[in-house]
């Protein structure tokens, strides 16, 4: 008995086909941006267990400078070798761009030391052996050749038009992740420096790390690299991630919710007709959970299928970004897991039942004769109207009291889901308060019928509008945040690389540097930084001197500070603190805060200023009272201020000739401020594309969920056109409705989105990271989502209106009955 009554209900949609593919469309959707997000974090969080294993062997301990621009000299990694320390080999890395401008980091190797993780391979049998014979070539791993259509003795062309190669394709998977290898002299020939960017060391007995750890200078430091360590400092990275993926997959279920409703309700007359003949209500609840089921587990795969394709895409740009910000190895081998497809099914299962069980109840619950005589197909939308209005005013009570209590990052999640779930339920049943209000109040007949059909079409179009409004207010908040971002970033930058050039010396060096630059004709000031690590219970603290002139006041971003804090700072046991510092440690400006070590107690915070470089703490002294503390060591850098239209190009190769300093230790203003930048557009750009497709699939939702809406009233269309109405009339009938369901869900949206925005600001950053930013308002952006939104809906509007009217009213009157 059970598989006729399936056949009938699922009869209906070869009569509804626009039905079948918005339900489809809903679930695939959602569950694809959720499966995509989701593979691509646990992929990353797999890459850490061996992202470190440059090779095949592991090298889990690293040697590196305190300081990013030193590098480690040779003659130490020469007396570690003598010293016994056979487990250490030596890497050096540089950043390359090619022509076509991908990113791509080149470390050098010494394969000799190497050879010690391969004991049964001779040194004819190892591969890397010949990246030591000219013309010097570079080994890439299999994954990453694929990707960039490589080939066993190709050449990469960078953006100078140099070339770079022959590539050798590593067969044996002795490399892994993303980076390409070559010998070490051929990175000394592109870079002509010296030292090594890190020290890779194998495991060890204990006695002897701890030999190793008094070995090293005070510039340098024994770190472990471990999967947990990436983790943490990848955390907000993957969480905002999942939060783009799961607002996406709220939506599509919204689309998928919408469509079934109306897919109920359309059935309303069949479901009475079967009840009427026997059919008992949980034979139907068995039969549509049937149907439920195959639509479900068709989506899921469907789903996972688009889901990992958009994993395949975004994986690039995630592991580029992971590498600049955190030096992690990603690899470009996405392959399916079952974990996430697992992990997607439950999410389905749940978000499906969930979507579905109040229309289930619904229509079972109804009585026949109240089904078949076509009395509920309005009748029953107010009321669903009013109880969502109930529980948005619930969900904005449970947000304001969770903004009440001591903010976290997953506080701030919290309240911004509960935010735009309360606002997307109460959106429907204002519209339809002031459509139906509309209906009476006013003058004109064709505006009074205009409205009443807009408020009998919202049972329909409500939920469709709903995904809309929410996707539109994601849209608008990652535009803005982001907007605002980069607005910040580069007036920050901009104020802070106040000086033309920037120059790390050696500590014995600076003084006869310093004094030959003040000689130059194109100098006019050198400016002095000292900076020094001290480990405090707090945590790793900096330590940063600055001189007094007007100059280094001006690079100063300051947020907070007491009256005349510049003079306080210069001349008295007064320091400036980070804001990443102010906020993690409660610390305002006039407070006197005591730091460890030589610096000693009661020190007054004369201000607060911006520092979105770093994430520890950090203090800012006077350069007296700092060589007060820490003369005679430290890091220094010195910042050259350059007369008005100065070139300096000749002062640095002047400054090359004399001094031999390394390109690592000279950087331009232009140089660090174009890298910095290029960095944050690389890493935005992932949640700007997933915001993007959040708003397509809405857009695409509410499309087919008028298509399907409007094929459904052609009755009722056609009955207009029999009184009277022309097709004209009827399109832009069909058009304006969807432009004021468009115009009042963008005016919700514009505000919630902002409001997202300032929340994703206020508590998510400020507790991911320990700093704010001012939010700017971007219309141009704003006016180029709303155009292509709101064309997009009245096409929607006037398409199935305008099929209809191209028959005669009669014929299109017969077709509907």
């Amino acid at each position: 008995m059970l598989w006729p009554v399936v056949k009938a209900l699922l009869g209906h949609y070869r009569r509804y086909p626009l039905q079948i593919i918005l339900v489809w469309l809903g679930l695939t959707l959602g569950v694809s941006l959720l499966v995509g997000v989701t593979a691509i974090n646990n992929h990353a969080r797999q890459s850490y267990e061996h992202g470190e294993k440059l090779f095949s062997n592991p090298l889990p301990y690293r040697i590196r400078t305190k300081h990013v621009t030193h590098k480690i000299p040779q003659g130490f990694y020469v007396q570690l070798r003598r010293d016994g320390f056979s487990q250490c080999v030596p890497f050096e890395s540089t950043n390359l761009s090619t022509l076509d401008g991908e990113n791509l980091m080149l470390v050098g190797v010494d394969p000799i030391a190497m050879l010690q993780f391969h004991p049964n391979i001779t040194l004819k049998q190892l591969e890397s052996m010949a990246l030591m014979r000219p013309p010097y070539p570079i080994m890439v791993s299999s994954v990453l050749a694929e990707h960039m259509n490589w080939d066993d003795g190709d050449f990469v062309t960078l953006n100078d038009k140099s070339k770079l190669g022959p590539i050798i394709v590593d067969r044996t998977n002795t490399i892994n992740g993303t980076r390409m290898i070559a010998d070490i002299s051929l990175l000394r020939m592109l870079n002509r420096s010296s030292g090594f960017t890190v020290i890779a060391c194998g495991e060890m007995p204990k006695e002897k790390l701890n030999r190793l750890k008094d070995k090293l200078p005070n510039g340098m430091s024994l770190v472990r690299s471990s999967r947990t360590e990436l983790e943490s400092l990848t955390k907000a990275f993957h969480l905002n991630l999942s939060a783009m993926g799961m607002l996406s997959f709220v939506v599509g279920l919204f689309i998928f919710y919408q469509a079934m409703s109306l897919s109920f309700i359309q059935r309303q007359p069949l479901v009475g007709t079967l009840r009427q003949t026997g059919v008992s209500g949980w034979q139907l609840a068995k039969a549509l959970s049937v149907e439920l089921t195959g639509m479900v587990f068709i989506s899921w795969l469907c789903g996972n299928v688009f889901g990992l394709l958009l994993a395949h895409q975004l994986l690039p740009a995630v592991s580029l970004s992971l590498g600049e910000l955190y030096d992690a190895n990603v690899s470009l081998d996405l392959e399916w897991s079952w974990q996430s497809s697992l992990y997607s099914l439950y999410m389905t299962i749940i978000g499906a039942v969930c979507a579905c069980i109040w229309p289930l109840i619904r229509l079972l619950r109804s009585q026949p004769i109240r089904l078949t005589a076509r009395l509920s197909l309005v009748r029953f939308a107010g009321n669903e109207f009013t109880i969502q209005a109930l529980l948005a005013c619930a969900m904005c009570v449970a947000a304001i009291a969770v903004y009440q209590a001591p903010q976290t990052q997953t506080s701030g999640f919290a309240i911004i889901a509960l935010m735009l779930m309360s606002v997307a339920l109460f959106t429907p049943f204002l519209i339809w308060k002031v459509f139906t209000s509309f209906t009476y109040s006013m003058r004109w007949v064709k505006v009074r019928w205009f409205f009443a059909d807009a408020a009998a079409s919202m049972s329909y179009r409500g939920v469709a509008t709903m995904a809309f409004m929410l996707a539109m207010a994601a849209n608008i908040g990652v535009e803005t945040m982001v907007g605002s971002f980069r607005d910040t970033t580069d007036k920050w930058l901009t104020q802070r690389l106040a000086s033309d050039l920037y120059i790390y010396p050696s500590n014995t060096a600076a003084p006869r540097l310093s004094g030959w630059l003040q000689k130059q004709p194109e100098v006019e000031s050198v400016w002095w930084r000292w900076e020094k690590e001290e480990a405090t219970t707090n945590g790793a603290l900096q330590v940063v001197s600055t001189g007094a002139s007007e100059g280094e006041l001006d690079a100063l971003t300051v947020k907070l500070g007491v009256p005349n804090y510049w003079y306080h700072l210069h001349h008295s046991r007064g320091v400036m603190v980070s804001e990443s510092m102010s906020l993690k440690l409660g610390i305002r400006p006039g407070d006197y805060i005591n730091l460890s070590g030589r610096l000693g107690q009661g020190w007054q915070v004369v201000g607060v200023y911006y520092d979105y470089g770093n994430p520890y703490n950090q203090v800012l002294l006077s350069h007296r009272n700092w060589l007060y503390a820490f003369a005679g060591s430290g890091d220094v850098a010195l910042g050259v201020q350059l007369k008005d239209n100065v070139n300096p190009a000749g002062l640095k190769q002047r400054l090359d000739s004399v001094f031999r300093l390394s390109s690592e230790r000279v950087f331009d203003n232009s140089h660090i401020h174009s890298q910095a930048m290029r960095v944050f557009d690389r890493t935005f750009a992932i949640a700007d594309t997933l915001g993007n497709i959040t708003l397509v699939i809405a857009v695409f939702g509410i499309f087919f969920a008028t298509l399907a809406g409007e094929v459904s009233r052609q009755r009722h269309i056609s009955l207009l056109r029999c009184f009277g109405m022309s097709g004209k009339e009827l399109i832009r009938m069909g058009s304006l409705q969807l432009f004021v369901f468009c115009a009042i869900a963008i005016i919700i949206a514009m505000p919630l989105g902002l409001a997202l925005a300032s929340l994703v600001v206020d508590i998510v950053i400020k507790q991911s990271f320990g700093w704010t930013l001012e939010l700017q308002f971007i219309p141009a952006e704003y006016m180029q989502t709303i155009f292509w939104a709101m064309s997009s809906l009245m096409v929607a509007g006037a398409l199935p209106v305008y099929r209809m009217v191209r028959n005669t009213p009669m014929k299109s009157l017969r077709d509907a009955l």
